[in-house]
């Protein structure tokens, strides 16, 4: 039965949501920003070859991670704001039950990969040289760490202030990454190095989140922590299914690159995964909305409280879209000057660009509907739209990149996201019973289409699809949102926006989100 609250806890709830959300998007900036380059470092110090490589292991590590993780990060953010905090509640008791698996799956599959690592080698790699056998060696040896990182950011966002999660996963983590691989490529350390460089940062990160979480969660002190049968079944009934999707998720772009180093060659592995980070960077808006607000929902969907889930929902898409889309679609029409930056041999992955940049445009569109399933503790059917999107990129893969090369790839990843995101979002609207497009959310996307696609057009006609044409459809664009922004009614949301921010109501809630909440 759906629950209708009472208007002060809703506006509370809109409060909490609007605060939470601009704290992702910050994050999500600066972890774009950092990202972004790192890719510039990457590819501007080894090279397409190079970068293919460096690619190659991080898709490793990155993958064998996520498989290894089990779900159970999803499983803590799911369970966590679920629990009672306190020397009397159970909220630490389900940490043993989350962590110990994982982590010796982790510990077993990277010592497997070091073991194999040689024979391993020459199929990942074209030309993996000396150094290929250690580079597969190090990624696998290096699962554990990134598996402990994964699990203890998943507990920091239940039990600290978003800010604290923004600074350890959004600035001190990704900030490191590109000084330290830089650092080794002015040295002229091989990509081996730089690959270590890569990961030392997580290290830093696991030490820092365990010295932020430990205080919430009354370790030291005489907190309960003996599990029963019962946090078992529960916790791995839901972990267990989002296992796969976790997997899934996180390594779609570098199974584009895997497929593409095997079938098309390491070069052409280079300049997709150069252009799948462009497209991911469009897409750390979505990531940042929902990391700031799935405990708040797994909160609401827990009591029943659909109508205000789904108020939160399209609220936050809504501002997904209108960050996303235009970035989304500055991509496709001005591919080539993006890709410039890289370098003149990366201006091969200009139509990838273009078709992967359209195919985003649908995973912003219907917003978070992963997280509405996961939150709601139906991990099954986002397990079977996540598998259906694989499914669909990896065959068309095998069939498009051997002809194709990076187009190809492009197009199989373009056809894998429109069958996730659009099954997702059936799925998510039968779960949930309410409507998730409102509109305000139409209004949003016809607004944005609309502003976006005159100042593109203007810079393609003006200057053609490199850099002069995008510093002219950019100008356009900021004279138009400069003109908007005077508009009384854009004035009056954006004061209503700040105010959210600025309130008190809702506080507590979000300064502790997990310990909040009276209850499973």
């Amino acid at each position: 039965m759906t629950v209708t609250r009472p208007p002060a806890e809703g506006t509370a709830e809109a409060r909490h949501s609007t605060r939470s959300g601009v704290a992702g998007l910050l994050g999500a900036a600066c972890n774009g920003l950092f990202g972004f380059l790192l890719v510039v470092v990457i590819t501007r110090g080894y090279g397409t070859a190079g970068a293919g490589a460096f690619f190659a292991a991080v898709g490793v590590v990155t993958m064998t991670a996520a498989l290894c993780t089990l779900g159970a990060e999803t499983g803590l953010i799911w369970a966590l704001p679920r629990r009672r905090g306190g020397s009397e509640g159970d909220l630490a008791r389900v940490l043993p039950v989350a962590l110990f698996p994982p982590l010796a799956v982790a510990a077993a599959v990277g010592t497997a990969g070091i073991v194999v690592a040689d024979s391993l080698a020459p199929r990942l790699l074209d030309d993996p040289g000396a150094d290929g056998p250690a580079l597969l060696a190090v990624s696998f040896a290096a699962v554990p760490l990134v598996v402990a990182m994964t699990l203890l950011f998943a507990v920091l966002r239940c039990v600290r202030p978003m800010r604290a999660y923004v600074a350890v996963q959004s600035v001190l983590l990704p900030a490191a990454r590109p000084a330290l691989v830089g650092a080794v490529a002015l040295a002229g350390g091989s990509v081996l190095a730089g690959v270590v460089g890569w990961l030392l940062p997580a290290a830093c990160a696991v030490l820092v989140c365990v010295a932020l979480v430990a205080g919430p969660l009354g370790l030291g002190r005489d907190t309960p922590v003996r599990t029963v049968r019962a946090d078992w079944s529960a916790f791995w009934r839901f972990a267990l299914p989002r296992a796969g999707s976790a997997a899934i998720d996180a390594s779609v772009v570098w199974v584009g690159v895997l497929l593409t180093s095997v079938l098309a060659g390491q070069a052409d592995a280079g300049v997709f995964g150069a252009v799948g980070r462009y497209i991911l960077a469009g897409q750390l808006a979505l990531h940042g909305l929902r990391v700031a607000v799935s405990p708040q929902l797994s909160r609401l969907l827990g009591r029943g409280e659909r109508g205000a889930a789904a108020a939160v929902h399209r609220r936050l898409t809504a501002w997904a879209l209108v960050l996303s889309w235009p970035v989304y679609l500055l991509l496709a029409v001005f591919g080539p000057a993006f890709l410039q930056l890289f370098g003149p041999e990366f201006a091969a992955g200009a139509a990838a660009m273009t078709v992967l940049a359209l195919a985003m445009l649908v995973n912003t569109g219907v917003g978070n509907v992963q997280s509405l399933l996961l939150m709601g503790g139906r991990s099954g059917l986002h397990l079977a739209a996540t598998l259906a999107g694989l499914l669909v990129t990896v065959a068309l893969g095998l069939w498009l990149i051997p002809g194709h090369g990076v187009t190809g790839a492009a197009l199989a990843w373009a056809a894998g996201i429109a069958t996730e995101n659009l099954l997702a979002f059936a799925c998510a609207r039968a779960v949930v019973g309410e409507p998730l497009v409102d509109g305000a959310l139409r209004r949003a996307a016809a607004g944005t289409l609309a502003a976006v696609g005159v100042a593109a057009l203007a810079g393609l006609l003006t200057a053609g699809r490199g850099i002069p044409g995008l510093v002219v459809a950019l100008a356009v664009l900021a004279a138009g949102c400069l003109g908007a922004s005077a508009l009384p009614g854009v004035r009056q949301r954006v004061r209503a926006t700040v105010s959210q921010i600025r309130g008190r109501d809702g506080a507590s809630a979000d300064a502790a989100p997990a310990l909040a909440t009276k209850g499973r």
